[in-house]
């Protein structure tokens, strides 16, 4: 946790596939170079305990975490909107990694992948965290009961550049 950094990279792998295949069957790959992690302390370790994933630490909008513009290896701007289904694509722009974002409820995720939330409800397609409308749900994936399985049966994994 304590290696510097100054950009991440990030795979979506599908679940019980080869070391080998991973490069080629990623469902996204992506990557950012604005050294946004220069800006928190040059890695998560020190980005999270600047933006706490917690209950009520803040709200939706005015109290998300960094955001930094991506690069696509594997997918694009659509095929990252597509991935999370239809209904949701109008609450988010795609082409970014978001970290600690809230939703209505206050509930903090870790990190919108491949995203930027625009509405307040990021459980439906950022991951790690939660808690929303009086139910517990907490995960990697709180509510992403519209993703596509390509998404929700993927690795998620995060590399320092």
């Amino acid at each position: 946790y304590d290696i510097s950094a100054q950009d991440v990279s990030v795979w979506h792998v599908p679940n019980n596939e080869q070391l080998m295949s991973w490069t080629s069957s990623a469902v996204l790959r992506y990557h950012t170079d604005s050294q946004f992690l220069t800006e928190h302390g040059g890695n998560l370790y020190h980005l999270f305990k600047k933006y706490p994933v917690k209950l009520g630490a803040g709200q939706c909008k005015s109290d998300m975490g960094p955001s930094s513009p991506v690069v696509y290896d594997t997918g694009d701007k659509d095929s990252t909107a597509n991935l999370y289904g239809p209904s949701v694509g109008k609450e988010f722009e795609s082409g970014f990694i978001t970290f600690r974002v809230f939703n209505a409820d206050q509930a903090a995720m870790a990190m919108c992948s491949g995203v930027k939330p625009t509405e307040c409800n990021p459980q439906h397609y950022c991951i790690g965290g939660g808690y929303f409308s009086g139910r517990q749900q907490c995960g990697d994936f709180t509510a992403l009961e519209q993703a596509s399985k390509n998404l929700t049966q993927s690795a998620v994994l995060l590399f320092y550049r």
